[in-house]
């Protein structure tokens, strides 16, 4: 029982296995690591490349900057260096890392310095870190240095410690990805001397940064930061060991995070806790940002914060409604979150006077779940001076409609006032406040109740037209009235915004399905992509587009639009690098984000099938394609007109599969009659011939000539066969080509009797084919072959002495010839299987080899018509050829 209990887990090792055979397809990343400039990351670099060189690899430099230090330039003697690429930018020419050669030139191992630089504008991607991924997508093994104050999740912390922002980070996740970080680690004391003697800036930077970022202290706290985070990778490679060779019986209880963000800029630091958080204690985290209303416009800011939270590892969403703290904890009990953090609140309205902030609510109705309240730090400002929150833009943009609103109330009051009591006016009111609920935003409500409370006091309550009050009662009516009118515009307000979500994410779930049944019932590539191309321009508010490539490789257009007309070769480039790299661009991405479109990939179950790209027709619709809800949506109808495409794909694969296998069956069936039918001819000329041998000159004429004839005949019968075979394979194949022209079906007629003289010597033949009978568009020679086999197929299958009659006439847009005998008539069973190959209607003749009714369908058919059989009246058989008069018929 120990034993089993101690066997590797089933899953873990199943992941175990996944990620090894992720690593093989992409490239390995060695990140030489340091606390700060100047430890020797690049150095240390360089000294494990020149070992490398001692193993037999050769190492290519694709970029490392020496900073003119004399030690450091003497370790790239020997190497390859690529070319630096020069981007001319406002007047200045910069050198930056030539991606595309180093893709080009795919060496085994490539050093790439300076993780966390910003590429100058005009590169294929902003930070060099995506340079990388790149590099590793396409297997090359990447060696980088990168510095730990440029970790996202440290940024705030190098801030407080060092009073220095740095704006150039890494994303967490590229250095989890690494296959091996080694620290580069310095004494602070050496680093400060190595500043000192000008081996890390030049003497008048050094000296500024000896005073401010190089201080012992710092350089202590970043120190430190680097050995927990060179600590914490080794203790999740010791975790992911232990759990794989089952170390440890027990599993430890999973933590969740879920971060609450928002358009402040405080959320950044919300984030980055949140990071921290999980990675301490290995745990999934989630960003949430709740939208008060769907037609609520999220700013730049909460679209940044969200892309921040979703770069560092975490998974974003959005939702829509008016109570946030039931709408958070509702979503982390969903997916079982055990910490959620939250920023404290700066100050507090009337509202969350009378019924509490957010956060108290949250912090009641969280229940089981710990709730960390984190107080926000503006990145822009010191700490020291922070100014009064700006009211949002257009936050009383409603405020003139509510002015309406209790206006009509009031003039409405006025005119009930000499026959009804004042508590009737005040229901006139409520009425107002809930209409100005239904219709204007919560804070425009809000408004509307304030002032209807002052307006009945002013025009109302006795004295009349005065704010004074003489009995003390009203202010208890008043007290009762604002209260009632202001839970009315709550709640109204919260309905609205309900009904208003129901109502979005039903219509989503709409398209969704009339999009999922458009696509099940549309075969075709352009028809599938020309469905897909009015649901997103419906749903997403954009002018969408696709691109399938050709033979060669090469996207291009797959249907025409005038989306299409508009693409330029920077287009077409970036949704090329789409389609080779299986990856999003293009606009809202980080990679070729100057594009105005963006363009997904369309992934099959092998390979990439195309590109298919969206322009925004509105600014508007390009902000709701950040959205993460709206995000998903779209890359789930794209995947699923990736899979349309993907099954009509393997449909045409299996269908061509079937005719594969159907050729196959014949030929296996003809290989076996025509060995059959091979045979007879080869066994008499062979009979003959040895007969001729063995007999010699003792022979007689008369022997010598039967034998002569009968190879002669036998001959010839083999050379029709082969003949018959070769021709009806042609036409099969389509490399047969009909001449057609306009022919007189007489002149075809007599053809095919003047060379059937001899064989139709013991029949009548009649002709019924009308004088002003038109020409009719055939192949001259193909059609004279179909009449001589129906012909001779007739007088081969009819008595001597019996009629056959040849007639043509136009029926409709069609030319109809026919063949009626009065011979015994077609064979049981279906008169269509005379027109497959080796098919004879009478068993016992062994003249023919049942390959002439088959070629007949095979002319016919080549020239857009058919042929059938029928029983003719009162005996015999009949056989009508349909061919059209004109090539679309």
């Amino acid at each position: 029982m120990h034993d089993e209990d101690n066997r590797p887990d089933p899953d873990a090792l199943l992941a175990m296995v996944q990620r090894e055979e992720e690593n093989k397809r992409r490239g390995q990343l060695r990140i030489f690591l340091g606390m700060a400039p100047g430890v020797g990351k690049t150095y240390a670099m360089l000294e494990a490349a020149r070992l490398k060189m001692t193993e037999g690899v050769e190492p290519l430099v694709g970029i490392v900057e020496t900073h003119g230090r004399q030690d450091t330039e003497a370790l790239l003697y020997g190497m390859s260096i690529l070319p630096r690429q020069r981007i001319d930018y406002r007047g200045h020419a910069l050198e930056e890392f030539d991606l595309n050669t180093a893709l080009a030139k795919r060496p085994s191992l490539i050093l790439v310095d300076e993780l966390a630089h910003t590429n100058a504008p005009g590169c294929r991607h902003p930070k060099r870190w995506q340079d990388v991924e790149e590099l590793l997508e396409h297997g090359l093994d990447v060696w980088t240095t990168l510095n730990v104050q440029h970790l996202e999740s440290l940024n705030d912390i190098v801030a407080q410690i060092t009073g220095v922002r740095v704006r150039e980070t890494v994303p967490d996740a590229v250095l989890a990805k690494a296959q091996s970080v080694i620290l580069v680690d310095l004494p602070p004391e050496d680093l400060r001397q190595r500043l000192t003697e000008g081996k890390v800036y030049l003497p008048k930077q050094a000296e500024w940064a000896g005073e401010n970022f190089f201080r012992v202290g710092n350089l202590n706290a970043l120190r430190e930061l680097a050995l927990r985070q060179t600590a914490n990778r080794v203790g999740t490679e010791v975790l992911v060991y232990r759990r794989g060779h089952a170390i440890e019986t027990t599993w430890p209880t999973a933590e969740r995070i879920l971060v609450c963000v928002g358009p402040s800029p405080y959320s950044a630091t919300l984030v980055r806790t949140a990071k921290r958080l999980a990675d301490g204690l290995h745990a999934d985290w989630h960003a949430l940002f709740i939208q008060k209303s769907p037609e609520g416009t999220s700013t730049d800011q909460a679209m940044a914060n969200l892309r921040l939270a979703q770069e560092l590892g975490a998974q974003t969403h959005v939702l829509t409604g008016a109570d946030v703290a039931k709408l958070v904890v509702g979503f982390a009990r969903q997916h079982n979150v055990t910490r959620i953090v939250i920023g404290k609140p700066l100050t507090r309205n009337l509202l969350d006077v009378l019924r509490g902030s957010p956060v108290d609510q949250l912090v009641r109705e969280s229940g089981e779940i710990d709730v960390h309240v984190i107080k926000g730090q503006d990145p822009r400002l010191p700490a020291a001076r922070r100014p009064p929150p700006a009211l949002a833009k257009g936050r009383w943009k409603d405020l003139p409609a509510a002015l309406g609103i209790v206006a009509a109330s009031t003039a409405a009051c006025f005119a009930m006032y000499p026959y009804f009591e004042l508590a009737n006016l005040i229901m006139v009111y409520l009425v107002g406040v809930l209409a100005a609920s239904i219709w204007l935003s919560r804070r425009a409500s809000a408004a509307a109740s304030v002032l209807s409370v002052l307006a009945f006091d002013f025009c109302f309550v006795p004295p009349r037209f005065s704010f004074s009050v003489t009995d003390v009662a009203y202010l208890v009516t008043f007290a009762v009235m604002f209260l009632v009118a202001l839970v009315l515009s709550s709640m109204a307000s919260r309905v609205k915004a309900q009904a208003d979500s129901a109502v979005q994410l039903e219509r989503q779930a709409s398209e969704l399905s009339d999009f999922s049944r458009n696509l099940a019932t549309t075969r075709g590539a352009a028809n599938l992509l020309l469905v897909a191309h009015e649901h997103i321009t419906r749903i997403f508010g954009c002018t969408t587009f696709a691109l399938l490539p050709n033979t060669e490789g090469k996207l291009e257009d797959a249907f025409v639009s005038e989306a299409n007309e508009t693409l330029t070769d920077k287009d077409v480039g970036v949704a090329q690098w789409v389609f080779d790299n299986g990856k999003p661009a293009g606009l809202t991405t980080q990679t070729l984000a100057e594009s105005d479109a963006l363009y997904l990939p369309l992934p099959g179950t092998e390979a990439i099938l195309g590109v298919m790209g969206l322009r925004p027709d509105s600014p508007d619709a390009a902000d709701s394609l950040e959205l993460p809800d709206r995000r998903r949506l779209l890359e789930a109808v794209v995947h699923q007109t990736a899979l349309a495409l993907d099954v009509d794909r393997l449909e045409e694969r299996a269908k061509k599969t079937l005719v594969e296998a159907e050729r196959e069956k014949l030929r296996a069936a003809l290989l076996s009659t025509v060995t059959h039918d091979f045979k007879t001819p080869l066994s008499a000329i062979a009979g003959s011939a040895e007969s001729l041998l063995a007999l010699g000159e003792a022979t007689t004429p008369e022997v010598r000539r039967s034998l002569e004839e009968n190879i002669a005949q036998e001959a010839s019968r083999l050379e029709r066969l082969v003949d018959n075979l070769l021709r009806i394979a042609a036409l099969e194949s389509g490399s047969v080509v009909p001449d057609i022209k306009l022919i007189p079906i007489e002149d075809v007629v007599g053809s095919a009797l003047a060379r059937l003289d001899a064989t139709l010597a013991g029949h009548a033949v009649h002709l019924d084919i009308p004088d002003d009978l038109p020409p009719i568009p055939m192949d001259e020679v193909l059609m004279e072959q179909v009449l001589i086999n129906l012909l001779e197929n007739a007088a081969k299958h009819t008595p001597l002495g019996t009629e056959i009659l040849v007639s043509a006439a136009i029926r409709g847009h069609k030319a109809v010839i026919e063949v009626r005998d009065a011979g015994p008539g077609l064979p049981p069973g279906d008169p269509e299987k005379l027109f497959e190959r080796f098919q004879r209607g009478d068993r016992s003749s062994t003249s023919g080899y049942g390959l002439g009714l088959a070629i007949c369908r095979a002319v016919v058919k080549a020239h857009g018509g058919s042929i059938t059989a029928d029983r003719n009246r009162p005996a015999g058989a009949a056989f009508t050829v349909i061919l059209p008069l004109y090539a679309n018929e």
